[in-house]
């Protein structure tokens, strides 16, 4: 099926099911998102950026949320 069948599709839907599919694309997408986070931290992509962040937070230069 192509995106284009896809859209299609969707624009058919009743307004309840939309909802159903767009909170599922929703968490598919964090979903992916997680899996892409736990990639990069496997592959050491993050190492910079938390060794920054440690030192930023043992320097003082951090706020509370």
């Amino acid at each position: 099926m192509s995106v284009q069948e896809l859209e299609n599709a969707i624009r058919q839907l009743p307004q309840d099911e939309f909802v159903e599919l767009a909170n599922w694309l929703d968490e598919y997408r964090a979903e992916l998102w997680d899996r892409q986070i736990e990639a990069d931290i496997l592959a050491g992509r993050l190492n910079a950026a938390g060794k920054r962040a440690d030192d930023d937070f043992e320097a003082g230069r951090c706020t509370p949320l």
